[in-house]
């Protein structure tokens, strides 16, 4: 697959500030679960989303559960084990492009000792949702991963913090292709989640949501799928990203929307795991 997030990025400087006001719940999926030992409770909360309609700022959280750390390829590897028809070369082609699990030395190797804890990826987004229903989980959206993730080690919502601005661009930039560290050795949030940004980027279920859609009303899901080429799709890069961006200093948020709209269902990508949720 064709990466394009560094196209989005090339022009953030161009960036003009937009000015919203309201607070809009958005849905979330239904499903129900206990918090398990290798989950957190990620309290109801508001962040502000890069993109918003006109007249908000920020987006209230329902209450979640979240995964303290990606999945791994060991715990993939146990899923594929039970559902053979997600092991590479059994797959079905809509459901994952060429590069589905590419870095496995085999079908049904994930690696030796040390790979076993490092993140899974170069699975789809049909496949990590797979997995997570395997587990009476879901992928979380974009609003509860952008939540989580604003917290820092003492803050809820660090998002407006410089330092962590900072820190967060500077874990971005730091991300190269090749072995990938194993999983759990970032710093805790807040929360108790750790690898949020310092390892890999991760699938929602709303991925290719990430501009605003103006035509819905407050009160509706927020965000539609972004069409190849489509208006859109346009306004993530250059100067039309300001269009509708809350704030278009915040860069590791661009850069995450960024990756998003780089992506499609099939897509399977060196740097992208994924970890679950539970409402």
């Amino acid at each position: 697959m064709r990466f394009r997030a560094s196209t989005a990025l090339v022009c953030l400087a161009t960036l003009v500030p937009v000015s919203m006001h309201a607070a809009v719940p958005r849905p979330v999926p239904t499903e129900r679960a206990t918090t398990r030992s290798d989950m957190v409770r990620i309290p109801a909360g508001t962040y502000r989303p890069l993109y918003a309609p006109p007249g908000v700022t920020s987006i209230h959280v329902r209450a979640f559960a979240l995964d303290r750390t990606p999945v791994t390829r060991s715990a993939f590897l146990r899923f594929v084990q039970a559902n053979p028809e997600w092991a590479r070369g059994s797959v079905r082609s809509p459901l994952a492009d060429a590069g589905y699990l590419a870095d496995w030395p085999s079908a049904v190797s994930a690696g030796v000792a040390a790979d076993l804890e490092r993140p899974v990826t170069g699975v789809s987004w049909h496949a990590a949702k797979a997995y997570c229903r395997s587990q009476g989980k879901r992928l979380p959206t974009i609003d509860e991963w952008e939540l989580a993730a604003a917290a820092s080690e003492t803050q809820r919502n660090a998002s407006g913090d410089p330092a962590f601005r900072r820190r967060l661009a500077a874990l971005y930039a730091r991300r190269k292709p090749g072995v990938l560290r194993a999983v759990g050795q970032t710093s805790t949030n807040l929360y108790g989640v750790r690898d949020l940004h310092g390892v890999v980027w991760e699938w929602t279920s709303d991925f290719n949501s990430t501009v605003a859609d103006h035509s819905h009303h407050a009160g509706e899901r927020v965000g539609h799928a972004v069409g190849r080429g489509s208006t859109a799709e346009r306004h993530l890069y250059c100067a039309s990203s300001a269009i509708g961006a809350t704030d278009p200093t915040d860069y590791p948020a661009f850069a995450r929307y960024a990756v998003r709209a780089g992506l499609n269902a099939r897509s399977t990508v060196s740097g992208v795991g994924f970890r679950c949720a539970a409402t």
